[in-house]
């Protein structure tokens, strides 16, 4: 919802601005818009646009490298998850309840990401200010191992759950930092874009060609401004990371 917004202020503001310009233009005295006066208003145009494309390419690339970095760190909790069913089924039928508690929490993870999908039976909630991991890890360490084999997987499991809490900690603090950092710098960006755009339209007459093409900029900058919001936040939005991946996963529990 933040995301579609911003997108409508970024579009907007350009085009307050150039309305603003249009209206000044035949207010402001003539020697206000001399050949001097429109060059310096140009120049110091020029220089503002130069620093609004710069730091939106640098938002992007910024938001790009952090969605890169949340969807590598949730494939590699789809494996571990996947791995840690994989040990516990090879581990024997002692394990047999321990993989559907896993199933469970696997399930309400997912559905906190995705809440309007289903991904079966998600047990009951565990107890207030007790992890979901520690529980696992609890009847991971209750099994009775009968030989090497079973103390093996009994062990690599283990560190695949504390693999698991690492990587969900990780998640959830950088998703805490998304966009409302990004807030001022967003504000910033838009009254820039009143001022270049306003500043534009003092030396352009009004027509059909000067509208097209503000309009074409506005909406380029507004959709610049939806990707940084939209990929500063991979599980929400239109943009979110698919949950194609969790449901595979769930199916691979479910054997």
């Amino acid at each position: 919802m933040i995301s579609v917004i911003l997108f409508a202020l970024a579009f907007l503001c350009p085009l307050a601005g150039a309305g603003i310009g249009m209206a000044l233009r035949h207010r402001l005295p003539e020697h206000h818009l001399s050949h001097e006066s429109i060059d310096v208003i140009k120049l110091a145009m020029g220089l503002m646009a130069t620093l609004v494309a710069l730091t939106l390419g640098l938002l992007i690339q910024s938001a790009s490298l952090y969605r890169s970095t949340i969807e590598t760190e949730y494939r590699q909790s789809l494996a571990s998850i996947v791995h840690l069913d994989e040990y516990l089924q090879a581990y024997g039928p002692d394990a047999r309840e321990l993989r559907e508690h896993v199933r469970h929490v696997a399930a309400r993870g997912f559905q906190g990401h995705w809440p309007a999908e289903d991904f079966g039976p998600m047990g009951p909630m565990p107890d207030a200010g007790r992890s979901q991991f520690t529980d696992v890890q609890r009847q991971i360490v209750e099994l009775a191992p009968a030989d090497a084999a079973q103390r093996w997987f009994q062990s690599q499991a283990l560190q695949l759950t504390n693999r698991l809490s690492d990587l969900r900690w990780l998640v959830m603090n950088q998703e805490t930092a998304a966009t409302a950092p990004l807030l001022p710098v967003f504000a910033l960006i838009f009254l820039s874009s009143i001022a270049i755009f306003g500043s534009f339209s003092l030396y352009a007459r009004p027509n059909a060609t000067v509208f097209t093409v503000i309009s074409l900029t506005a909406l380029a900058i507004a959709g610049a401004t939806f990707l940084i919001v939209e990929m500063n936040n991979p599980f929400h939005g239109l943009l979110r990371i698919s949950s194609q991946g969790a449901h595979a996963v769930m199916q691979v529990l479910g054997q």
